[in-house]
């Protein structure tokens, strides 16, 4: 049997256009099921979401102007939905809690990932809760009956710090400028930010077609 087409998502579980992008990645799986692998990686844009949206939004009316800005956004897509205090109500510190726990889930129990992914991504955006806070955590893994002692073992060990260490280093050599990001050809077609599910699949055809292109350069 050939081997899977290797597809890596970089993305922030605070990044919205990575929770809008999320439809499009499971419709890639769903209809290339037999032929892709998915990969999770995460990268750290909300890392600091004081400097991200304090500092960065301080000219376009902060937290309440990036707020705002979500809600429109979010306005043209009908298959989600934002909670109205969002980055009011609770401001989460830092994206990287969740990526944490991400990468403990990713080396226990893989089978789950999306589940708890999606569960994070509902408590903030939905239910406005703080993400970047281990009680909240917690009550993600418990709703999709993923075991926290496994995870916290993942935790405890280091597994899951040198997991998100190694998506960090691959963020830099691969040059991921952002999320959501979309790696295939292993980095040699990067598909960054509001792609359309059409591109993505014919971005995954051509590489059916031809396994082998891009393997050289012609350079």
């Amino acid at each position: 049997m050939a081997s899977k087409i290797s597809l890596s998502v970089f993305s922030d579980v605070l990044c919205v256009w990575a929770y809008i992008g999320q439809a499009r990645i499971d419709e890639v799986a769903g209809n290339f099921a037999d032929h892709i692998q998915i990969e999770y990686r995460f990268c750290p844009v909300f890392g600091d979401t004081a400097h991200q949206i304090g500092v960065g939004w301080s000219d376009r009316g902060g937290y309440a102007g990036f707020a705002a800005h979500l809600h429109e956004v979010v306005a043209s897509f009908d298959h989600i939905s934002l909670h109205p205090e969002l980055w009011q109500h609770s401001r989460p510190t830092s994206s990287l809690p969740a990526h944490l726990l991400l990468k403990a889930v990713q080396s226990v129990a893989p089978q789950s990932l999306e589940q708890v992914l999606q569960a994070i991504r509902a408590a903030f955006f939905q239910r406005c809760q703080d993400i970047s806070r281990w009680a909240v955590l917690r009550e993600c893994l418990e709703s999709v009956d993923v075991s926290v002692g496994a995870v916290r073992a993942a935790l405890d060990s280091g597994v899951a710090h040198a997991a998100l260490a190694a998506d960090h280093r691959d963020q830099q050599a691969w040059m991921v400028q952002g999320s959501p990001t979309i790696l295939l050809n292993e980095g040699r077609q990067k598909l960054y930010g509001n792609v359309g599910y059409r591109v993505i699949e014919a971005n995954l055809k051509e590489l059916l077609r031809s396994p082998n292109a891009g393997a050289a350069s012609w350079c």
